[in-house]
């Protein structure tokens, strides 16, 4: 016999509701924390011959790259798990993204497009959650094959570094992202450097870009008011006043300042205590340490080091130069040598070869922190990936994950690390 009681399911609720309230502190209910957003990574590659080739699903090459691609970044592991690519033919090489995350620029590294003997950028929006993106327009860079793309601190500018063109543009970005055509171009202009570096190891052949003008790099100073570029050929960093009101460069109190002939000067980066300065020389081999005056937006050279072992011969390209966000250490790339040299920084910001690291892939066109720098992420352009390091905070040494992300030509990675939207 069924001595229970029927209960309905109304009564039984409202009795539970009752007793969780008569228990007051006995009961406590354990709020469940939001998810963090993903972790979002995008590589800019190498899609194509150059060409007059429009942002679009186009049939490549095998080991090309197909455009944008953008992966999710494991936080605890340092791996990349692939999301999609937003198809390009033109070779989105170099990527900017905003601090809110949702806008995203490329550098499409061609020497015509839409009819004109330039190449272009593009600007994009970036959704959420999953960072897809949606193409907000594509205008002129203000010369061929912009290969450098920065953001002014305002974020209502971009700069580009035409490398094939010589020339530097400033373009206006819109309320909306979209980007305005270049409302200044500067053309660089002077004796070419000799092919042969004055600082080139020994039994070195590197030779590549001392042949006519190659605007590498343009990128503002902290504050705003001074923007710095690098003409490779001609072996010399300018320097410009920045109009904030109307986008204008002018010459600033100390037009440029001169690397050794044929060093070929590539990229830069400035301490984060905004007064150290460091060139990477790509024919060279070395870094160059200058002291920066914030007020006046003048250079002075201190000291260069080799990127190279003692006893290194034969050739190299250097490619990339950063310095961690601590200030502590810096990281340059070594092509065809294929490593990562460290340095430790020390009094005045003179640095310490600490040693490298093999990069575990051919050609390490560039690499850059995740943003909580644990981790380090190198583009191996000629081996077709991504390989991962873990950052060592105490002594700066790379340790490679085992982590391989197969990209073809990859050349740039951003991270887009919140939803701030």
């Amino acid at each position: 016999m069924n001595i229970c009681p029927r209960i309905s399911v109304r009564s039984f609720f409202c009795n539970s509701i009752s007793f969780i309230i008569a228990a007051g502190s006995c009961v406590s209910v354990r709020a469940v924390e939001p998810e963090s957003p993903p972790l979002i990574a995008y590589v800019g590659t190498f899609s194509s011959p150059l060409g007059d080739v429009l942002p679009t699903q186009v049939d490549l090459p095998p080991g090309n790259g197909k455009g944008i691609h953008r992966f999710q970044v494991n936080q605890t592991n340092g791996d990349l798990t692939a999301l999609g690519v937003f198809p390009m033919g033109n070779s989105p090489s170099c990527l900017a993204i905003n601090a809110a995350g949702n806008r995203l620029y490329s550098a499409n590294e061609t020497e015509r497009w839409n009819g004109t003997t330039e190449g272009s950028i593009s600007s994009f929006r970036v959704s959420e959650p999953d960072g897809k993106l949606t193409i907000l327009n594509t205008v002129p860079s203000g010369g061929a094959g912009p290969t450098y793309v920065s953001l002014h601190p305002s974020e209502k500018y971009l700069f580009v570094a035409n490398y094939f063109g010589g020339s530097v543009a400033v373009l206006t970005i819109e309320a909306d992202g979209t980007l305005g055509h270049p409302i200044c171009i500067q053309e660089d202009k002077g004796k070419i450097g000799p092919t042969v570096a004055t600082n080139s190891p020994m039994g070195s052949f590197a030779f590549s870009g001392h042949d006519r003008t190659h605007a590498h790099m343009i990128q503002s100073d902290p504050s705003g008011n001074h923007v710095l570029h690098i003409d490779l050929a001609l072996d010399k960093i300018y320097l410009w006043k920045f109009d904030q009101s109307n986008g204008q460069l002018t010459p600033g109190d100390q037009e440029s300042v001169s690397l050794p002939p044929g060093d070929g000067p590539r990229h830069f980066h400035f301490h984060p205590n905004g007064q150290w300065f460091y060139s990477v020389q790509e024919e060279g081999s070395t870094v160059a340490l200058f002291n920066y005056d914030s007020d006046k937006g003048t250079l002075d050279f201190q000291k260069s080091w080799s990127t190279l072992p003692p006893d290194f011969a034969g050739s190299n390209f250097c490619s990339e130069i950063l310095v961690s966000g601590d200030g502590k250490y810096v990281y340059a790339g070594n092509r065809l040598y294929d490593t990562i040299a460290i340095f430790s920084v020390g009094d005045r910001g003179h640095l310490k070869y600490q040693g490298e690291v093999w990069t575990r892939g051919n050609y390490p066109r560039s690499f850059h922190f995740d943003p909580s720098e644990d981790f380090l992420y190198c583009c191996n352009q000629r081996a077709d990936n991504v390989t991962v390091f873990r950052v060592d905070h105490q002594t700066g040494e790379l340790a490679f994950t085992g982590h391989y992300q197969p990209v073809g030509n990859p050349s740039h990675i951003v991270f887009r690390e919140t939803n701030r939207q």
